[in-house]
């Protein structure tokens, strides 16, 4: 028999829990603790647990979820996600609506603060297994994003990016002009833009 199928409080927790779920499934800070001991549980940040035989989460993206449930994928980890990128990003990077608590995450995790009435404008979510989701902007915000704050990333990101979204059979300038007259100064800057790529 499967010694780790019949570990107490097992069934009332999905893969990735955290210390208070664990305590109001009735494991005990000693068990959880000695389940960490023994190899049945990771402890994959602060708080936060996942069993040993569940099936692979990137931790970062299983932190994020966790702590910072409006978090969402942007700048160049977003461009990276949807392709129009060569670069590794060396963190991800998250927005949050601006006035959220910002919650204590890894040092690979680096969060920027949206104006909270654009948060939603082009937000997707993807999954990232376990019946767990995060956010991403799509390729047209991102792109918007990399064009209006490339004093952050730098052009040749925002103009690389620009080059290889306009290549994609079905893109249209005018989508990306439309997310850009939501944010100030911003449609000056796309238009500027399109006119260097096209």
């Amino acid at each position: 028999m499967n010694r780790r199928a019949i570990i107490p409080g097992r069934k009332a927790l999905p893969s990735a829990f955290t210390y208070t779920q664990a305590r109001a499934a009735g494991i005990s800070a000693e068990r959880l603790y000695a389940y960490r001991s023994q190899g049945l549980i990771d402890q994959v940040a602060r708080g936060l647990y996942r069993w040993a035989d569940a099936p692979e989460i990137d931790q970062d993206l299983l932190e994020i979820a966790h702590r910072a449930p409006q978090g969402t994928l942007c700048l160049v980890t977003a461009l990276a996600r949807h392709g129009l990128t060569d670069i590794i990003p060396p963190r991800i990077d998250i927005a949050l609506p601006r006035g959220s608590r910002v919650p204590a995450l890894r040092e690979t995790i680096q969060v920027h603060v949206f104006a909270r009435e654009m948060f939603e404008l082009g937000r997707d979510e993807i999954s990232i297994g376990d019946k767990l989701s995060i956010g991403i902007y799509s390729p047209e915000r991102t792109i918007v994003d990399v064009i209006r704050l490339r004093h952050r990333e730098g052009s040749v990101v925002a103009w690389e990016a620009l080059r290889r979204w306009i290549s994609r059979k079905g893109s249209k300038p005018a989508a990306l002009l439309t997310i850009a007259k939501h944010f100030r100064g911003a449609e000056k800057a796309v238009r500027a833009a399109l006119e260097v790529v096209l």
